[in-house]
């Protein structure tokens, strides 16, 4: 390529760049988007579904029903928010379903477009003690976060922009489809290897627990079972990372964030809270339907501007 070519094909690159920035409403933090709503969920949707051909489904009742009820819960919570800020046309993209899979591995996964799994070894980790729906809550939002900030979409278009290259200016047109493909087959793959997603980056993995956070407030969770959870996580495999934190940043640097942010999200988003606290620590949500409605589009549209105008910041 020549130097004229190289310089044009930058252009091309850093114009694609700017033209296909979003923001992350509940943090304010800026992302590339190059991957179009509909392939990443026909993509997604495609790599669940053959995931779930092989999975093995809980026939544990009782179990699944917690998972399923604690996942409502969020989901609902998710929506509010989404509407509350202006996001209600994502919504359409969302068909919820709520998984417990046989497997011992300590892991869950959300998928664009609201497909949820959590493992049993998850689960056992959890155990059944007086805050169980509230650890579980605290990472089924971690999960729904990942899908409502749309990281995995970010991630394919890095992995995507860094594919383009040189092959700017040789056809980039009709080889667009199978690069965006190939990228979100890479985002969303969920090969044997990790058994679900593969992992986020460090900073999506701290947004992803700062947004669980949230919506674990709404839907009426005590956010800091967070940090018991991830003390939990700390103290297994005898030094050996668990699949769920893999690539993720430390516990310690995680539980610092929780302890740090969790204060600001119960004092913005408690008062919100879409249904009866599960816990004493957690505020207690408004008496009637409309009503609680009402608090969260004021509350979370307050806060969410706050967030952007104090310049919210994932740890590093």
């Amino acid at each position: 390529m020549t130097k004229k070519s190289k310089l044009i094909a930058g252009g091309v690159m850093m114009l694609a760049v700017l033209t296909s920035c979003s923001t992350v409403s509940m943090t304010g933090r800026r992302q590339l988007n190059l991957v179009s709503e509909s392939e990443i969920l026909s993509a997604s949707l495609t790599e669940y579904q053959s995931y779930m051909q092989t999975a093995r489904k809980s026939t544990d009742a009782a179990a699944t029903t917690v998972v399923t009820n604690v996942a409502k819960r969020i989901a609902a919570a998710a929506e509010a928010y989404l509407k509350a800020v202006g996001q209600e046309a994502d919504l359409q993209n969302y068909a919820w379903e709520f998984n417990l899979v046989e497997d011992p591995q300590l892991n869950a996964f959300c998928m664009p477009g609201g497909k949820i799994v959590v493992y049993t070894g998850m689960l056992n980790l959890i155990g059944n003690g007086a805050d169980r729906d509230d650890q579980l809550a605290a990472v089924i939002g971690h999960e729904v976060s990942h899908a409502i900030a749309k990281h995995g979409q970010e991630r394919a278009s890095q992995q995507m922009l860094a594919s383009m290259g040189s092959q700017v200016l040789s056809g980039v047109t009709s080889r667009a489809s199978a690069q965006l493909q190939s990228a979100v087959a890479t985002a969303y793959g969920l090969g044997a290897q990790y058994g679900a997603l593969l992992p986020f980056s460090r900073k999506h993995e701290l947004e992803a627990d700062y947004m669980g956070s949230v919506l674990a407030t709404l839907a009426g969770y005590d956010a800091d079972a967070a940090i018991t959870l991830w003390l939990k996580m700390q103290d297994q495999g005898g030094g050996s990372t668990p699949t769920f934190m893999s690539t993720h940043p430390s516990s310690a640097k995680r539980i610092s964030e929780l302890q740090k942010n969790n204060p600001q999200v119960k004092r913005d988003y408690a008062a919100a809270a879409l249904f009866p606290s599960s816990s004493a620590v957690t505020a207690k949500a408004t008496t009637s339907a409309p009503a609680a409605t009402k608090a969260t589009t004021t509350k979370s549209s307050k806060t969410s501007k706050s967030k952007t105008s104090t310049g919210y910041r994932i740890g590093n």
